[in-house]
């Protein structure tokens, strides 16, 4: 008797529905244009069998008020902790809005923690300026490199000036 074998395809790390509250909210606090190439990066990052392995899209932040932008810039000054941003409260995109043309992204794994790997960071960012031709990835920036970072030009910046974020 031959038995078949069922395999299952491995599942990317499933968010709590908190989790999933969370994300939602955060992707309604983006501009429409970012929005939708953030969705679009997802799918197919999640329709992919070896990257959704590698662990699960998240939105880390989106609007950012003055406020937790300045704690951000005390970071690695007045605080412990790396420099993560050249932005003080009011001079960031993540403080425009919401709607914000800023995002930044992580990965969550298996085990609920989450990753910044600039390997990961790098192929959902070919995904999301694909998705979008506006979207610009802080990992391109020629000084600080931002890879969390993605944001959507405003209309009048030419291509490839890029806000040049630094958080």
């Amino acid at each position: 008797m031959t038995r078949a074998v069922v395999t299952r395809s491995p599942q990317p790390p499933q968010l709590t529905v908190k989790q999933a509250a969370t994300q939602a909210a955060r992707l309604r606090q983006a501009s429409p244009t970012l929005a939708a190439a953030y969705a679009q990066a997802l799918s197919r990052w999640l329709d992919d069998p070896v990257l959704r392995l590698a662990g699960r899209p998240i939105i880390t932040e989106c609007y950012r008020s003055p406020a937790r932008q300045d704690e951000l810039y005390a970071q690695g000054r007045t605080k412990p902790g790396p420099i993560v941003t050249y932005k003080r409260g009011g001079e960031s995109r993540h403080n425009l809005g919401p709607p914000t043309p800023a995002l930044d992204v992580g990965f969550l794994l298996a085990d609920g923690s989450v990753l910044w790997s600039g390997l990961l960071l790098s192929k959902f960012a070919r995904l999301m300026k694909a998705a979008d031709a506006r979207v610009v990835w802080g990992g391109d920036w020629a000084s600080f490199k931002d890879r969390p970072h993605f944001e959507v030009l405003k209309a009048a910046e030419p291509a490839g000036k890029g806000g040049d974020e630094r958080g």
